[in-house]
């Protein structure tokens, strides 16, 4: 029996209702960031579908409550915590998952955050830090993985780079974040190349306005610490405590902001049988904005 015959009874198997195990029934998948936020909610979703989970953050203690609740839930996780701009770690994250699971069938790069400046005032450092944490990261990890995604074993494997609708258009103050998040399209569409001939899907996932800590208002005080130093999180909504009459979704045509729910849905839709042939591609999360 083809792949092809064997994904696609998977899929006839999900509409009918005998597909009881999940669509991504005992795969494994890696996804980064996944302490909180969109990664944590692409960890349920996926073990919801059968996947077994390696919950990855930089704060253990996210992660630990993770892959606890999962597991409580009748899911199977694992959580190996750190920092992915740490060049030890994606060899140690991969490490550890093929000791506890055996295999790597997915990689989910979430991990990331935002240093926003004017142009003219971005540091070299934070400059540097979209790149690292953007670009440098899910390459160590791709690459980290390559000797079991690189098999010819007929499983399904797929890897999911995330980027932003800023990366495909550009965005005030972000000239740094910008260029990382276009980074990743480069590298999606590279990785789709040279290894689709041993079955490796690779797709990139751009964001619009999703409803998390990046996309709040700066001035609730969301931050992440990077190398000793404090970072804000958020987006500055202006002087003064006056709310805005303007509608912020005005130019979105399903008139709100997405939910972490509703950006797991599309990375997960992408890694399951229904897009086995979809690849190198640039799936646009954004409620329709910017059509």
């Amino acid at each position: 029996m083809s792949i092809a015959t064997d994904r696609l009874n998977a899929i006839k198997g999900h509409l009918s209702g005998n597909h009881p195990k999940g669509l991504l029934a005992g795969e494994v998948a890696i996804i980064t960031g996944s302490g909180q936020g969109i990664g944590k909610s692409c960890a349920e979703l996926f073990a919801r579908e059968g996947a077994h989970v390696v919950i990855t953050d930089i704060d253990a203690g996210k992660a630990d409550q993770v892959a606890a609740d999962i597991n409580a839930a009748g899911g199977k996780a694992i959580a190996i915590a750190g920092d992915v701009l740490d060049p030890a770690f994606p060899e140690a994250l991969v490490q550890g998952t093929v000791k506890a699971f055996g295999k790597v069938n997915h990689i989910v790069n979430n991990a990331g955050f935002t240093f926003d400046g004017m142009l003219h005032k971005i540091t070299d450092k934070q400059w540097d830090l979209m790149l690292a944490v953007h670009n440098t990261a899910p390459f160590r990890i791709v690459k980290a993985a390559s000797p079991y995604l690189r098999k010819q074993d007929g499983e399904n494997k797929c890897i999911i780079n995330i980027s932003s609708t800023s990366g495909l258009h550009g965005n005030i103050g972000q000239a740094n974040y910008a260029t990382a998040k276009a980074g990743t399209v480069g590298l999606t569409k590279t990785i789709a190349k040279e290894w689709g001939r041993f079955g490796v899907r690779c797709n990139t996932v751009a964001f619009g306005w999703i409803d998390t800590r990046l996309t709040r208002a700066k001035e609730s005080g969301a931050s992440i610490e990077v190398d000793g130093q404090k970072v804000a999180l958020g987006i500055p909504q202006g002087a003064g405590n006056k709310k805005s009459t303007v509608n912020p979704f005005a130019d979105i045509p399903l008139g709100r902001a997405g939910t972490t729910e509703d950006a797991a849905g599309g990375v997960l839709m992408l890694c399951t049988p229904f897009g086995a042939y979809i690849t190198g591609h640039t799936l646009e999360i954004t409620g329709g904005r910017g059509i």
